[in-house]
């Protein structure tokens, strides 16, 4: 009787430790890195440097963009920007993000869009560079390249 007893205590005091563990286990990372510069070229609309945010919640994700080099030319009404973001997978295709949110700017503002939403997969690698950003503002189409690869790196997707 006082074996059965021992290796029953034995066995909680096991699952109290893993129990232990998983409270204190470190909670995954979702997407990294969290931030990427890039340069973007949109066309007779300007261009320079952009911001990309992104954050991941599972299989959702979204990406902001913002620049303080393309600039508003009129003053825009919060979620007036219809935007679709096109990122290349690093193993082949793409994943587009989009939505029509976007601060209310004034004239001369720095554009911002976003938060996009789009669909990921664990191991999603996502680079800008070879994708771009569409925007249609008052029914006018704007296209946006990145004209090299993002630093420091691609969105990597846990």
């Amino acid at each position: 009787m006082r074996g059965k007893r021992t290796a029953t205590g034995a066995a909680l005091a096991v699952g109290a430790l893993a129990v232990t563990g998983l409270a204190f286990a470190p909670t995954a990372l979702a997407v990294a890195p969290t931030s990427a510069t890039i340069t973007a070229d949109c066309g007779t609309f300007g261009g320079g440097p952009a911001t990309l945010t992104a954050t991941q919640s599972g299989t959702s994700a979204t990406i902001s963009l913002s620049s303080t080099a393309v600039t508003v030319p009129l003053a825009l009404a919060k979620d007036s920007i219809t935007s679709k973001l096109t990122l290349v997978k690093a193993s082949g295709g793409t994943v587009v993000f989009s939505g029509k949110k976007n601060p209310a700017m004034a004239a001369g503002d720095p554009v911002s869009v976003g938060p996009l939403s789009g669909t990921v997969a664990s191991g999603d690698s996502l680079e800008s560079f070879g994708g771009s950003l569409q925007m249609t503002v008052f029914g006018i189409n704007i296209t946006c390249k990145a004209t090299a690869k993002q630093a420091p790196g691609p969105f990597v997707f846990d």
